[in-house]
């Protein structure tokens, strides 16, 4: 199955707004996103949730009292926080707090339950059982109020609410990513395939959601609100008919609005996808390496790395319970960054070695430094501003797991013999072919990479193809025809001849010949694609292995092209996410990458949907040929509304079921009810 081609110019400025907006690097221009300049929003709202979770209702609803007044005068919210305050006063045992808690019942909380909403004053009833049934009997019929669960759900509520009443929306990256990873667990479930990242998405993207926000009353006067919009919220965020009502009620009737909403209920593992940013970044150039001033950027660091450090990150603890320097985990941490999550027992094979490599090494680290482009990367910080919030009972399975992993790289990579500093030569080096490919400087490319490795083109022809074709063009456009036609009979015939595939882009590319050398530009061409496909390809024959960020890209972004072929229709909030940004691709005038042999493994999804794909395969029209019959009989959107609505299914199957019953809503209706 082909790959799927990312734009990842558009993928890069996400990840920098994303950064920006988290506070992540060390960068004075603001975001450029509207939606990702609510830092300060946002990191409040973090802070009543966590003390919320940790059962500090009080500090909770000063934290309220001060930023959000008008939240409170929601009796139903408020009878909920006060609901659990008592919990949390009985919880602690002593005397006087039980004291403290009959008073608060009398004082506050029976006066909140008469007038919360109508089944409130049962619930403060109820919840009086838990002064004679102890916090540890799991047959009291108070069991529910007692489990820390509560926290959680009445902390996602209040999130979810804040959220709306602040504006203050996840970064686009982060619905983005929530949203693309949704959709391709739902399609791998549905389609019956076996996911090839599913060992990243299931550990970032949590499967509990914050709970909905509560329209206020006022808004359950009836509204009338369009089905379209009803299907397509509840489909794109896996909500009940009845659940996206109330949200768009709670929107008022923005569908945008309460898409915002939904998607930011999802939940991410922070740190995990923290650590993927900064993987990425790395192997981007946007951010430092941080390889010789070893950092550790989600716990704090030293003060040699410039960024801000806490007591209680100096000491780590091992996966054995050992304890270690916050020198030693920062060095672990790097490593991993480095290597990818799996750890590579070839590094010593894969790098050259020698003093031919030593000297082209230095020399390529010498050119390296003239070009500005590591001035330009940003310092990584980490969410330093948030180390007084993060409670114990937040730290996640994955990060246990992760300093685990990294330990056990760094003792492989230490007993190697592996020296960090030429680790840090290598990602230089392929940052540099990265830099000069995108400009267009193909031949400087060629002749430094042949110096370094020069078994590298024999086993990614295609790439050479590329190389010489922007070599081929530019020369062109300079008007030196004659220079132009060496590169082609010394490099672009040859390797045509040896693979078929090549001959139709060859032609194509002679064709330039005939133009007039100002519409031969070398700026024209996908130089990013081709400068980012280098850096993957050259980086992996040096033993660096691409961001598992790019994998994931690359997997959801397939999988939500596929999913709304199944749709027939297009996604609404694609442009909101800046999803068609990153499908982008320019009209290509090198040859596509696919047929090269060395990217195929990390670019597919995997072979068990090559049967999907084929089945689902677009025409120039955009439909599927499988599909367009059924798109001649279903000419009728409401027709597909309304099995939708009165079977709640999703578009696909009511699309199907219509292609049996010549589209006619009404007769498929009668049949699942005969």
């Amino acid at each position: 199955m082909d790959s799927w081609p990312v734009n990842w110019e558009a993928l890069d400025a996400l990840i920098i707004d994303f950064a920006k907006s988290e506070n992540l690097i060390d960068d004075s221009s603001p975001p450029s996103s509207p939606l990702s300049s609510s830092y300060h929003s946002r990191l409040i709202i973090r802070q009543i949730k966590r003390s919320l979770e940790v059962g500090n209702i009080d500090a909770a609803i000063d934290l309220l009292r001060v930023h959000a007044p008008s939240v409170l005068e929601d009796q139903r919210l408020l009878f909920r926080l006060q609901k659990l305050k008592l919990i949390e006063l009985l919880r602690k045992g002593t005397r006087d707090d039980r004291a403290f808690a009959i008073d608060y019942s009398r004082k506050s909380l029976a006066p909140c339950a008469l007038n919360a909403y109508p089944e409130a004053y049962e619930e403060f009833k109820h919840v009086l059982l838990a002064f004679i049934y102890d916090k540890d009997d799991q047959t009291s019929p108070v069991a529910n109020e007692w489990a820390e669960k509560r926290r959680y759900e009445i902390a996602g509520l209040v999130s979810s609410v804040l959220r709306a009443y602040f504006h203050a929306y996840n970064p686009i990256f982060s619905m983005t990513l929530s949203y693309l990873m949704s959709i391709h667990k739902g399609f791998c479930f549905r389609q019956g395939i076996v996911s090839p990242i599913s060992n990243l998405t299931e550990r970032l993207l949590l499967e509990e959601r914050d709970f909905p926000a509560i329209p206020p009353e006022s808004l359950y006067e009836a509204q009338v609100f369009d089905e379209v919009d009803i299907q397509a919220l509840a489909h794109a965020v896996e909500l009940t008919r009845q659940g996206a009502i109330d949200s768009l009620r709670f929107a008022k009737s923005d569908l945008f609005e309460a898409f915002q909403n939904e998607i930011c209920r999802m939940r991410l593992d922070d740190t995990m996808l923290d650590e993927l940013v900064r993987e990425y970044c790395v192997y981007r150039g946007i951010v430092e390496s941080g390889m010789k001033t070893v950092s550790e950027p989600l716990k704090g660091t030293t003060p040699e790395s410039g960024c801000c450090s806490s007591p209680e990150s100096s000491i780590d603890v091992d996966h054995r319970g050992a304890k270690r320097s916050s020198s030693e985990t920062s060095a672990t941490t790097d490593l991993s960054s480095m290597q990818g999550t799996e750890p590579t027992n070839n590094l010593e094979d894969c790098s050259p070695s020698g003093s031919n490599h030593s000297e082209n090494s230095n020399l390529l680290r010498n050119r390296s430094h003239g070009t500005g482009e590591r001035s330009k990367r940003k310092r990584w910080r980490g969410r330093c501003d948030e180390l007084d919030f993060i409670s114990d009972n937040h730290f996640n399975r994955y990060r246990k797991q992760e300093v685990s992993t990294a330990l056990q790289v760094a003792n492989t990579t230490i007993s190697k013999g592996v020296d960090r500093t030429n680790v840090e030569d290598k990602y230089e080096i392929v940052l540099r072919m990265k830099e000069l490919a995108s400009t267009g400087m193909a031949a400087e490319v060629v002749e430094e990479i042949n110096a370094l490795d020069p078994n590298f083109f024999e086993q990614n022809p295609v790439l050479l193809f590329q190389l010489k074709q922007v070599e081929f063009l530019k020369l062109v456009g300079l008007g030196d025809h004659s220079g132009a036609l060496r590169v082609a009979c010394s490099h672009l015939g040859p390797l045509a001849a040896r693979d078929p595939n090549l001959l139709k882009p060859l032609k194509e590319t002679l064709v330039s010949l005939l133009r007039p050398s100002e519409y031969t530009l070398v700026t024209g061409l996908p130089l990013h694609a081709l400068a980012t496909s280098l850096q993957v390809a050259f980086g992996k024959s040096l033993g660096i292995e691409e961001p598992q960020l790019m994998r994931i890209m690359r997997a959801t972004l397939h999988t939500h092209s596929e999913w709304f072929k199944l749709q027939m229709c297009k996604d609404r909030f694609e442009s909101l996410l800046r999803i068609d940004s990153l499908k982008e691709n320019n009209t290509p005038v090198l040859t596509s990458l696919t047929a090269s042999k060395s990217n195929a493994e990390s670019c597919t999804l995997g072979s068990s949907q090559a049967t999907i794909s084929s089945t689902t395969r677009v025409s120039d029209d955009g439909s599927s040929p499988n599909q367009a019959s059924s798109r001649d009989v279903i000419c009728d959107e409401n027709a597909i509304l309304k099995v939708m609505e009165f079977l709640a299914l999703p578009r696909a199957d009511a699309i199907h079921l219509l292609a049996q019953y010549n589209g006619n809503a009404e007769t498929v209706i009668q049949q699942i009810f005969a």
